[in-house]
């Protein structure tokens, strides 16, 4: 087999920039903090209502996209690879990661202690828009965006059979392979690759920057000590044995198996909370929120509070679609290589649908128990939330089920597996970044994977280093989310452009015949 060359440029380039961010995070922690707030402010005014409009036009041309001929090009030949459970599975837990177990259990205060859409505090309709924004934020227009982002390339990749697994190979493609490769665009894609790279560190360094100190807290509850710095560096270390491992191992070895055990252990926990704790409460208020929720869908999606400026669409909303913008590159690459012989119409329904499904079970009974626990005054999750204690709340909620241990511990494997797919997922898509001119059926070199998935931990222990407020966190998939946006655009619209050249003259029998060879 021929040795795979590295992209020794773009390695040195990306490893530069991620050793002057954690050194500067490191050594100047105030002025990193102040100039993160200054950057968050600055970037979600200026781009918000863009923001806002093209999401909701993905949801819209996705939905169009689907029912049309064009839903029914298959991407790639032969069966699919995977089991539409383990397919499923990977696509949910690469999308998400654990710091969705945080959020769960934490979100709806956050918007209970600042309602949006004119609603007041410590009332019951405070209570059910925290809901229905939790189900919004982890629904149908997130997935969309990750969406949006992995048909261009997987159409790339298993349609038009081009050579590499990279957004910059995508934009060349897209530019004519026939052209001359001028310095000007070397230097473009260039560019393109550097963002991508720095797009997944902004991206995990949320995930992780929220995570860990959970699973610290957790941790530390049982056995009996101060969640510290150390103790967050372990949780890393053991995290990154984890998908180490698994990345060396392969995706059908590795991924795949732990996808799958994760969402059972994931489905098994929450039915448990669901059948233990308060089962009608959860099960009213979850289709209570997703009735609020679809009611207001258009409104949610494009309100940008023109008249009060509460801050409330750019720190949350803006915020969240800005956030999925930082995973699509390795959510879309990942996406390609584990849906070979799906359907774009296929690819549609199970992101846009069986992730929002995935993404509705697990808030809807997760964030209403929580909330459940704060309405009778069990536990005062709004008020943790409120002095930065959002760890501290969920140890205390876990703890109101009976054999609360059982329950920590279980809810700790999952979020260290949710989390190590994630990591997974990306250290296996940044490598193929640095290995040009990838093949169909080839990977990334085992311990080039192993090599990404320890670079991925020295962000996110910079700002645990720092004790980096949320805000500072938040500004991660800000800044590195604006500029990847633009690439996104221009991937989408040479897909337009290919699926117009390839079966703008075929029927829909004509195309799923030629799917069938």
């Amino acid at each position: 087999m021929q040795k795979q060359q590295l992209d020794k440029f773009l390695l040195i380039t990306s490893l530069s920039i991620v050793t002057a961010i954690v050194l500067g995070l490191t050594m100047f922690p105030e002025a990193g903090k102040a100039g993160a707030n200054t950057l968050f402010s600055t970037f979600t005014m200026l781009f918000g209502t863009p923001v806002l409009l093209a999401v909701f036009a993905a949801v819209v041309f996705l939905t169009i996209l689907g029912f049309s001929k064009y839903g029914n090009i298959r991407l790639g030949l032969g069966k699919p690879e995977y089991s539409t459970f383990s397919w499923v599975s990977m696509m949910i837990c690469a999308g998400l990661g654990s710091a969705t177990v945080y959020w769960a259990f934490t979100e709806w205060a956050y918007y209970f202690n600042a309602p949006p859409l004119g609603f007041q505090t410590n009332t019951t309709g405070a209570y059910e828009i925290g809901t229905a924004y939790n189900l919004f934020h982890w629904g149908i227009s997130a997935w969309a965006t990750y969406c949006i982002a992995s048909l261009p390339v997987a159409y790339h990749f298993h349609v038009r059979k081009n050579k590499g697994l990279s957004l910059s190979a995508v934009c060349t493609a897209i530019r004519g392979d026939d052209k001359p490769m001028t310095p000007f665009w070397k230097a473009v894609c260039r560019v393109i690759d550097i963002i991508f790279i720095f797009t997944c560190f902004g991206g995990l360094s949320i995930t992780l920057g929220v995570s860990v100190p959970m699973v610290s807290e957790i941790v530390c509850s049982v056995i009996g000590i101060p969640a510290t710095f150390g103790v967050n560096l372990t949780i890393i270390i053991v995290i990154s044995a984890v998908f180490s491992l698994s990345s060396y191992i392969g995706i059908a070895k590795g991924m795949a198996k732990i996808s799958s055990m994760n969402t059972y252990f994931a489905i098994a926990f929450c039915l448990a909370v669901f059948l233990i704790g308060p089962t009608l409460f959860i099960a009213k208020s979850t289709v209570n929120g997703l009735g609020t929720m679809f009611q207001n869908f258009v409104k949610m999606s494009l309100w940008t509070d023109p008249v009060n400026n509460s801050g409330f669409p750019e720190g949350w909303t803006i915020f969240y679609w800005l956030y999925w913008i930082t995973y699509t590159p390795f959510v879309g690459l990942f996406v390609t290589k584990i849906s070979k012989g799906r359907t774009i119409r296929a690819v549609i329904m199970n992101m846009l649908l069986s992730g929002s499904a995935g993404c509705f079970f697990f808030f809807g009974i997760i964030g209403n128990f929580s909330q459940h626990a704060n309405i009778n005054g069990v536990v005062e999750v709004a008020k943790l939330i409120s002095t930065g204690k959002g760890n501290f709340a969920i140890v205390q909620l876990l703890n109101t089920l009976p054999l609360s241990t059982i329950f920590i511990v279980v809810f700790a494997i999952i979020s260290i597996l949710f989390l190590a797919t994630t990591l997974d997922s990306a250290a296996y898509t940044m490598a193929a970044t640095v290995t040009p001119g990838l093949k169909t059926g080839e990977d990334p070199a085992p311990f080039h994977r192993l090599f990404w998935c320890i670079m991925l931990a020295a962000v996110p222990l910079a700002m645990m280093f720092i004790d980096a407020p949320l805000n500072t966190i938040k500004t991660c998939a800000i800044v590195t989310s604006i500029p990847l946006s633009f690439i996104i655009g221009y991937m989408v619209y040479g897909f337009v452009k290919w699926m117009g050249q390839d079966y703008a003259e075929k029927s829909a029998e004509t195309i799923i015949a030629e799917g069938r060879k």
